[in-house]
């Protein structure tokens, strides 16, 4: 009988192998080093493998963990302050993100993760300034981080409608070297649990010269550019401004779509030229939720799809999407394309579930690892709490619905472990490799300070909800 570290047994596995969810019953899993080697029958499993801890989940559904591919986590310390606003960005999010210091950064960022691990989540595709500390805290709490730093050259100011934006190349210069320290002192680090990617954060932030030269970077480190693309109008008429070209069409002109591009929002993308990236072997992330309260669009997402390109979900950030839960997408998805295309038929439940697992982790260049769960991968999975009222009843004969459950019914509390390369780093409700109670009390200390600072220029902006505020509306 052979010894190894763990064994999963649960009425129900959702490997996501093959083409659907790769539903097994009457199976167990086997986990050792941290990868799984065998999913077979219980009697065998039971004969041939004992294990130090069994985790005997008896009313659960076993699914990979999802993987969220797009977060501003430092932003969940403003969560909530930029909805219901035109020019979200500069005349939303500005007054408070110019008020936000490092430290409250980093509180946010320790609040949006902890949330997302408890709803699910196990791979954090992370993306801002001043990375290190967040990655520290992902390597302590055991999660796996898909991790982007900010390279940026425009300067951080309020623009205002049509201003093109003023570039500083010491700026950029400085980002682009803080990316190349975060590559070299954290990629495959936590045992591969950690790695990074670089981050221009658009075709309009950069100047062409520094975009080609991340791009040369990324391929001689052979890991992935992460980078918002044809996000919205805004980031149009900068590019057309400045190169003539609509920007899908320029990043083709300058060879920037290959299989190295991760693609993220095409919020002003058609259809066509969604096709146009995904036959390049670029991937997408999209953002249903953030896009639908930011801009009110559905990204073409399906049009991607349909091309054959790998789409993943992200949560991006709090104060335009408001949570960091990937239930949450994969339900905004599957509702935001029905009503697009006016077909309840379009983007099924079980389509939105492998969003948030396998074809997210291809997208972002996990698929290898993690996704599913298949002998050799690492043991990266969930167990939802099929007693839950939102998870009730349970049906297995004529159809499972199991998976709709999961996508419609679902809400995050549903989750009730959380395991990462085989280690449970969450269950029932707790965190047990950081202390929750600490990491969330010390965000009280930040809201006053922040909307101290930036009350002036919220005050002088005078957008939407400037308005809201003296008319008593929030």
């Amino acid at each position: 009988m052979r010894k190894v570290d763990l064994i999963v047994k649960a009425p129900h596995f959702f490997t996501m192998e093959g083409e659907g969810v790769g539903y097994k019953t009457g199976v167990a899993m086997v986990v050792d080093g941290g990868k799984i080697i065998a999913i077979a029958e219980s009697e065998l499993i039971e004969r041939e493998y004992q294990a130090e801890e069994v985790l005997d989940l008896q009313h659960h559904a076993i699914f990979p963990g999802f993987i969220d591919a797009h977060m501003h986590t430092s932003l969940a310390i403003l969560r909530g302050l930029a909805q219901d606003t035109s020019h979200w960005m500069m005349y939303g999010l500005q007054p408070f993100s110019a008020a936000t210091t490092e430290d409250a950064a980093l509180a946010g960022s320790k609040l949006a993760i902890i949330e997302a691990i408890k709803a699910g989540t196990t791979t954090l595709g992370d993306y801002s300034f001043n990375m290190d500390p967040v990655c520290s805290f992902i390597h302590k709490l055991g999660a796996r981080g898909n991790i982007t730093c900010t390279i940026r050259e425009a300067k951080s100011r309020v623009y205002a409608p049509g201003e093109l934006y003023e570039f500083d190349p010491a700026r950029g210069e400085a980002t682009l070297q803080a990316n190349l320290e975060l590559y070299d002192k954290w990629h495959n680090k936590g045992d591969g649990r950690i790695r990074v990617l670089f981050g221009p954060q658009g075709a309009d932030f950069l100047s062409k010269e520094l975009l080609l030269r991340v791009r040369q970077l990324a391929k001689e480190r052979r890991t992935k550019i992460h980078m918002h693309t044809q996000q919205g109008d805004r980031e149009t008429y900068q590019v057309v401004q400045r190169y003539g070209k609509r920007p899908i069409a320029w990043l083709q002109e300058i060879g920037y779509l290959d299989e190295t591009l991760i693609a993220v929002h095409l919020t002003d993308a058609t259809e066509e030229e969604a096709r146009i990236v995904a036959e390049s072997g670029a991937s997408m992330i999209v953002c249903p939720g953030s896009i639908g309260i930011i801009d009110g669009i559905v990204p073409p997402s399906k049009a991607f799809q349909d091309a054959g390109g790998n789409v993943a979900l992200g949560s991006d950030q709090a104060p335009g999407n408001n949570c960091h839960n990937i239930i949450n997408e994969m339900k905004l998805v599957a509702l935001f394309n029905k009503i697009k295309y006016q077909n309840p038929e379009v983007l099924p439940a079980w389509r939105a579930l492998r969003m948030a697992t396998i074809e997210g982790a291809r997208a972002v260049g996990l698929g290898d690892l993690v996704g599913s769960l298949e002998v050799g991968k690492r043991a990266d999975f969930i167990a939802i709490d099929l007693q839950k009222p939102t998870m009730m009843p349970v049906y297995t004969h004529p159809m499972r619905n199991i998976v709709p459950n999961l996508v419609y019914s679902a809400r995050g509390n549903e989750v009730a472990l959380v395991a990462v390369e085989g280690q449970v780093i969450y269950r029932d409700g707790v965190i047990l490799t950081v202390d929750e109670e600490e990491i969330l009390s010390a965000v009280a200390e930040y809201p006053d300070r922040i909307g101290q600072r930036a009350t002036e220029q919220f005050l002088s902006i005078n957008g939407t909800n400037a308005q809201f505020m003296r008319e008593n509306r929030l």
